[in-house]
């Protein structure tokens, strides 16, 4: 009997990662195109096809393949459309399942990458067994995935969660978020916002740093996390600052779906205590007191390599189409 594989495919605003996935998460071979080159999602989806059949051939003919898992910024799992995202360079609503079954005949599913990376914790991480929990991706933006009672929270149009989205400052923020609004959560928690939080505590500040002497251009969250773990006053008072926003944030997610446990995941979540500690004082602090104690903050279980991967295919294992 020949092995059922799954096709996950991530799909970012600089490169598309793709891998064929088995049902226990063994990865049977990976590859990437970079999306910025194609100006066309036609074009793109062309491209992507290709390097996955040639992939697909070179394990021989002892797999079938099930279907694809698509994880993309705006995803809408409900029309199987990628619909204004603000970081690919196609516009407006793109039919990427009905592009993809140009190709195929076999189920393609989209939805939100932090979506799919919900399901991967619940497939392959931390999350297996639970039935309430949030997966808060932590990257460039800040991308959120809720499961309540088992089921991942999708709503009327296919895009509850946004998390990042969510007012943290509202009324007394300036700080303009990709989406058009102003004081969205990700403009403070996220590789982006923490650098201009740091910048901002620069600004107001004397205090001296070694990161005065990086351009805005070169500055990253890295760069950041480097310098606190070295001491550096400003870049600490940057992470407990965003680990503040974060945790209270947190409080009132948990009031909003009792989870059992919260994982953070992405590049600001490397950072360990850096940012869990803040976040979990703030969060506890903020609680409505019946939850005092009762909600782990944990780190995601998902190898970052890996992890879009699964979360993408993992929606096609838990589809009802295989």
């Amino acid at each position: 009997m020949n092995k059922k594989i799954v096709v996950g495919i991530d799909i970012g605003g600089t490169n598309t990662v793709f891998g064929i996935v088995e049902r226990n998460g063994k990865i049977l071979f990976d590859g990437k195109i970079r999306t910025s080159d194609f100006d066309e999602p036609e074009v793109f989806v062309a491209a992507l096809y290709e390097k996955i059949n040639i992939s697909i051939k070179k394990l021989g003919n002892s797999h079938d393949v099930m279907g694809f898992g698509i994880g993309a910024p705006m995803g809408n799992i409900n029309k199987g459309t990628i619909e204004y995202p603000a970081d690919l360079p196609w516009k407006g609503i793109i039919p990427i399942a009905d592009i993809f079954h140009k190709y195929t005949d076999l189920p393609v599913i989209v939805t939100n990458d932090a979506n799919a990376a919900a399901v991967g914790e619940m497939v392959y991480g931390g999350a297996k067994g639970m039935k309430n929990f949030v997966v808060i991706t932590l990257g460039t933006g800040l991308g959120s995935g809720f499961v309540v009672d088992g089921k991942l929270v999708y709503g009327e149009d296919g895009f509850a969660g946004e998390l990042g989205h969510t007012a943290i400052r509202p009324g007394q923020s300036n700080r303009e978020c990709g989406c058009g609004r102003k004081g969205c959560l990700e403009t403070y928690v996220s590789a982006s916002g923490i650098k201009r939080t740091l910048l901002k505590i620069m600004a107001d500040s004397i205090e001296p740093s070694n990161l005065r002497k990086v351009s805005f251009e070169k500055l990253d969250s890295k760069m950041i996390h480097e310098a606190a773990l070295k001491g550096d006053k400003i870049a600490l008072k940057a992470f407990k600052h965003t680990g503040q926003m974060l945790g209270f944030k947190l409080a009132d997610v948990v009031a909003t779906t009792n989870p059992e446990a919260i994982f953070l995941f992405g590049g600001l979540a490397l950072a360990k205590d850096l940012i869990f500690e803040p976040a979990k004082e703030y969060m506890e602090e903020h609680l409505l007191n019946i939850y005092n104690g009762k909600v782990k903050l944990l780190p995601s279980k998902l190898t970052t390599q890996n992890a879009a991967v699964l979360g993408a295919s993992s929606l096609v294992w838990t589809s009802k189409e295989v």
